[in-house]
């Protein structure tokens, strides 16, 4: 194996270890349980969704705004499609389409953007808005 494909495999690893984090917290979300994304986002993460007036700031004011949610949000079952991580540098960005079927059907498009540090991949930002529905 030459040093080109050692550098090639390890996006690819890098990936799909995000990919699986991702996967992992939306699993917990879809249960009522938004501690599977606290648990992966840095202290500086910051948020968007159609839901905020405003970009939500911080570690603390994201837990605030996922503790007034824990409970409620419930998915008989969901689907993570089409996800593609880009990287640059010690930064990663995760893009993908969104499914839950529960009362309604929702589909979303999201952006998670991580940052490598220590303690491995955490999430700096994220940004959830609503998918237009699929035709036919």
């Amino acid at each position: 194996m030459t040093p080109e494909s050692e550098i090639e495999m390890e996006p690819n690893t890098e990936a799909k270890r995000i990919i699986s984090m991702e996967e992992s917290a939306l699993a917990r979300w879809c249960r009522g349980d938004p501690s599977g994304f606290l648990e992966i986002a840095a202290s500086d993460v910051v948020y968007f969704d159609p839901f905020q007036a405003e970009r939500v700031d911080g570690l603390p004011a994201l837990t605030a705004y996922y503790e007034s949610v824990r409970g409620t949000i419930s998915a008989e079952r969901w689907e993570l499609s089409g996800p593609l991580v880009q990287f640059a540098g010690e930064a990663a960005v995760l893009t993908f389409q969104f499914t839950s079927w529960g009362g309604q059907t929702l589909r979303w498009n999201c952006t998670e953007v991580f940052r490598r540090d220590r303690e491995g991949w955490r999430i700096i930002q994220t940004h959830w808005a609503f998918a237009a529905a699929k035709a036919g």
